[in-house]
C-alpha cells in the first residue's frame, strides 16, 4: 500500500482549523481540538501518518519536507482555510508532481466542484463521510471506482455515486494508537477542560435541526449513529493506559445525550475508570439524569444556549425553550455539574434589543464559563441559504468569514443592525459577563486550588484581553476600509 499523509496544514497563528467546524477560527485563548475527523481514516490506513501542524508549531517548510515522503496527501480543509490549504497543496505538488492530493471536510463535501477548481494541485475531493473513501484511494484503487469521490479527468470534473453512511460505527478502528503515534496530547488546550484532555467521538450525526450547525447538515446527518457502549468504554480504558497523564475525556459527539439509554449505559461503564468526563448536551435534561451522570464521573456539560430571545430560538430551530434552559441550568448547579455555555450573536434577525436579551439571559444563568461566537453561515447550512435568499450577507464573497488574523468577522447584517455593531457586541458581551464579582471569584478560586491552573489562567487572561484588543483593531480597520 502507498504511503499516505493525513494533513492539517499550517495556518494563522493560533488558528484551530480542526475544531469540528463549529468554530473554525482563532480563539480568545489558546485552544486546539483534536483532528479526530482525520485521525479516524488515518487509523484505517496502514503506513499512514497524521500531521496536525497548528498545535505542534510545524512550519510550512517542515510540513513540505515531511509531505515529500508520501505518495498520497489528504488535507482536511474548511471554508475559511480553503485558500491557504490550496497554496499548501500547490507547494506539495510542485516539489513532487506525482503526489496525489485529496481534500476532505464539510466545505469539500458541499462544494466539490468549487473545491476542485480552487487549485490545479487538487486531484480529488471526498464527499460526505470520507473514512473508507480515503482508505480506498490509499489502496491504489482507480479514482473512478471509489464511491463518494469527485475527481478531475481530461479537464473534466467527474462525480462518482454517493457512498452510503456507516451504520455500524463499531467497524471503525479506535483512534487511540493514532493519537499516541502522531500527536502530543499536551499540545491540545481547551479553556474549560482539564489539561491534558483527550477528545473522541462515540457517534456521528445529530437529531437536532439547528439551522447553523455544520456537521449534521453536511457530513454526519440527522440520525445519531453510535458505537456500542462496550466499544467506547474499552477504548477509554485503553487510552487511560496509553496516556496515564490524561486528566479528562471529552465526548465530541454533536449531542452525546441525544440517546439517553445509551449515554446512561456508557456512564455506568465509566464509573470505575476514575477519570472525569465531559460532553456536549442540549439544555433539556432532568435533574435525576444529570445527577446520575455526575455520580458516574461527569464533570462538565458544553451547552449551546445560542440566544436569550425566544423568537430567535424558534427561527434557528433550536428545539429548546428559554424556560427549559433555565430549569436545566438550575439542575446542573444543584447537582454540581459545571457548564460551559456557548452563545451566538448575529443570528436571524438580530436586533440591538435581542442582543441585550441574550446578554441579560447569560448573566441570569451564571454558568462557569462561556464562549461568544458570531453567526457563521457555512455553505451547506440552512442559515447560509436563508442569508443568501434574504440578502443578509455583508460582503460579496459569502465564504469570507474570518479576518486576516484568523479571528471571526461578522458576515451578516440586518435592517437596523450593521455587521460592525454585531462584531462590536462580542467584546461588550465578554466584558459585561466576566467583569462581575461572581465569575472573577470563581476563576480566582480555581487558581488558588491548583498551581498549574494558576499559571494557565494567568496565560489565558493575558491572551483573552489581547484578543479583545485585536478585535478593536479589526473593527477599526473594517470601518476605515468601509469609508
Amino acid at each position: 500500500m502507498s504511503k499516505c499523509l493525513f494533513l492539517s496544514p499550517p495556518s494563522f497563528e493560533g488558528f484551530d482549523g480542526g475544531a469540528g467546524a463549529r468554530y473554525q477560527a482563532k480563539r480568545e485563548v489558546t485552544s486546539y481540538w483534536y483532528p479526530t475527523w482525520l485521525a479516524q481514516p488515518a487509523a484505517l490506513v496502514p503506513n499512514s501518518r497524521l500531521l496536525d501542524c497548528p498545535p505542534h508549531d510545524i512550519t510550512v517548510a517542515e510540513c513540505l519536507r515531511i509531505a515529500a515522503g508520501y505518495d498520497h496527501v489528504i488535507i482536511n480543509t474548511s471554508t475559511p482555510t480553503l485558500k491557504n490549504d490550496s497554496k499548501i497543496a500547490g507547494a506539495i505538488k510542485a516539489q513532487r508532481p506525482d503526489t496525489t492530493i485529496g481534500f476532505v471536510g464539510a466545505h469539500a463535501a458541499v462544494l466539490p466542484t468549487e473545491t476542485l477548481k480552487a487549485s490545479a494541485a487538487i486531484d480529488w475531493v471526498g464527499r460526505k463521510e470520507f473514512d473508507f473513501t480515503c482508505k480506498e484511494v490509499c489502496e491504489g484503487r482507480p479514482l473512478e471506482t471509489v464511491a463518494g469521490l469527485s475527481f478531475k479527468k481530461d479537464g473534466k470534473i467527474i462525480h462518482n455515486p454517493e457512498r452510503e453512511l456507516i451504520h455500524n460505527m463499531d467497524v471503525l478502528p479506535w483512534v487511540a494508537d493514532t493519537y499516541k503515534r502522531d500527536l502530543q496530547i499536551e499540545k491540545y488546550f481547551i479553556g474549560y477542560l482539564l489539561h491534558p484532555y483527550i477528545s473522541m467521538y462515540t457517534g456521528r450525526g445529530c437529531p437536532a435541526q439547528c439551522t447553523f450547525c455544520l456537521w449534521p447538515q453536511t457530513i454526519g446527518g440527522h440520525k445519531y449513529r453510535v458505537r456500542s457502549a462496550d466499544n467506547v468504554a474499552a477504548e477509554m480504558a485503553y487510552m487511560k493506559k496509553l496516556f496515564p497523564q490524561v486528566k479528562e475525556f471529552f465526548f465530541d459527539d454533536d449531542t452525546f445525550t441525544a440517546n439517553l439509554p445509551r449515554a446512561r449505559d456508557i456512564a455506568t461503564k465509566l464509573t470505575s475508570l476514575g477519570v472525569p468526563w465531559s460532553c456536549n448536551s442540549r439544555a433539556n435534561l432532568e435533574y435525576d439524569t444529570i445527577r446520575f451522570f455526575k455520580d458516574s464521573g461527569l464533570r462538565l456539560f458544553l451547552v449551546g444556549y445560542e440566544s436569550g430571545n425566544e423568537e430567535t430560538l424558534k427561527r434557528i430551530k433550536k428545539g429548546v425553550t428559554i424556560n427549559e434552559m433555565r430549569k436545566f441550568t438550575k439542575a446542573c448547579h444543584k447537582a454540581g455539574v459545571v457548564i460551559h455555555g456557548t452563545f451566538i450573536l448575529g443570528l436571524p434577525v438580530e436586533t440591538k434589543e435581542t442582543m441585550e436579551e441574550t446578554m441579560h439571559f447569560a448573566e441570569e444563568l451564571d454558568v462557569f464559563s462561556l464562549q461568544v461566537s458570531l453567526a457563521a453561515p457555512y455553505p451547506g447550512t440552512e442559515l447560509y441559504e436563508m442569508a443568501r435568499q434574504n440578502g443578509w450577507f455583508a460582503k460579496k464573497d459569502k465564504t469570507d468569514i474570518v479576518h486576516d488574523d484568523g479571528f471571526q468577522q461578522s458576515t451578516l447584517e440586518y435592517p437596523g443592525l450593521s455587521k460592525e455593531e454585531i462584531f462590536e457586541s462580542v467584546d461588550r458581551f465578554y466584558r459585561r459577563y466576566y467583569l462581575r464579582s461572581g465569575p472573577i471569584l470563581r476563576i480566582i478560586r480555581t487558581m488558588l486550588e491548583d498551581k498549574s491552573i494558576f499559571v494557565r489562567r494567568c496565560r489565558e487572561g493575558f491572551e483573552f484581553f489581547r484578543s479583545l484588543s485585536q478585535r478593536k483593531e479589526d473593527l477599526a480597520n473594517a470601518r476605515a476600509s468601509a469609508t
